[in-house]
């Protein structure tokens, strides 16, 4: 028994038409597609749940006053000498 028996079964007899150089993708490929897609989108749906929950206010950067004294940096050049 060979492995196009088993598909000459399952073919219904209206179809005695088909092209057997032609390949689709048939049940398999479909369902294959369907849950990449349900899985996309509860990714996509989770995403949006987690993105909700950032906090994205910024607060204000603690800034010194401008008529302090700014500290010597360790690497500046020192003055030259008369």
């Amino acid at each position: 028994m060979n492995a196009s028996h088993g598909l000459n079964t399952l073919v219904p007899l209206a179809a005695t038409e088909l092209d057997t150089n032609k390949v689709t993708p048939g049940l398999l490929g479909f369902v294959i597609f369907a849950a990449i897609a349900v899985g996309l989108w509860l990714l996509m749906k989770n995403m949006g749940k987690q993105m909700k929950k950032i906090d994205f206010t910024e607060e204000p950067a603690v800034r010194q006053p401008d008529d302090a004294p700014a500290a010597p940096s360790a690497n500046a050049p020192e003055p030259p000498r008369p």
